[in-house]
């Protein structure tokens, strides 16, 4: 699990570490941690690594806050965990706008932190995130989030309920990276398409949960149709 924390107050790194290293000593897992001193060294590594399963960000830092720090990530990665700590509780509100996991409030307390970790460690094993290169970089995504695609000359647009992403690979290659993705199915040469969100088959369309319509290919109907049946009978 790679953890990042980013706090202005050294104090504050070292006993979150602290307290992490006893976590993973009592559960089994392995982590690995990075500590930043401020919002601003913070994005400068995530723009070359984004591969984080729990960012925890002290909310009152100068310059860059965490609750700014969170909204420029939340534009980039919908899903990564963001637990925030703070010695205010005046936060909560603007929290709901950055999907904060939680909120543990300074002094933290060792065993709210470990019950939160547990949560985070839960999450995590219920769902692999997938990655994608875009224009703007690389943003990771939970399965579950993934619409469908649609093939735009030589790249394709991934949608998800509130997003569209132009990735600069072709749909092609995007159905060979999501081939072991079970609930993934191809319904006609320019679109793949999550079951999780098809509402209904009617003749030569799917039909999605926001009553958005994709085409099925003609050769591709009998192979849909079985593919949707045998996924929800799963």
């Amino acid at each position: 699990m790679r953890i990042a924390i980013c706090d202005d107050e050294e104090v504050h790194r070292e006993l979150i570490g602290k307290y992490l290293e006893e976590w993973a000593g009592n559960s089994g897992d392995r982590l690995k941690l990075m500590f930043f001193r401020s919002g601003e060294e913070f994005l400068f590594a995530w723009e070359d690594d984004r591969n984080y399963d729990l960012l925890i960000l002290d909310i009152e830092m100068g310059g860059r806050n965490g609750m700014e720090l969170a909204a420029e990530i939340r534009r980039q990665d919908e899903d990564i965990p963001v637990l925030f700590v703070t010695g205010y509780d005046d936060y909560m509100a603007q929290g709901y706008e950055v999907a904060a996991l939680h909120y543990l409030l300074k002094p933290i307390r060792k065993e709210k932190f470990f019950a939160v970790m547990d949560k985070v460690k839960k999450k995590g094993t219920q769902e692999e995130k997938l990655f994608f290169r875009t224009d703007n970089g690389v943003v990771s995504l939970h399965r579950s989030k993934i619409w469908y695609l649609e093939a735009r000359a030589h790249q394709c647009i991934l949608y998800t309920a509130e997003e569209e992403y132009v990735l600069r690979t072709p749909i092609g290659e995007m159905a060979e990276y999501l081939r072991e993705c079970r609930e993934i199915m191809r319904c006609h040469r320019s679109y793949l398409v999550n079951m999780c969100h098809i509402s209904a088959i009617v003749k030569s369309e799917l039909v999605l949960d926001d009553r958005r319509r994709l085409p099925v290919s003609r050769g591709e109907e009998k192979k849909v149709h079985d593919a949707f049946v045998q996924f929800y009978k799963r």
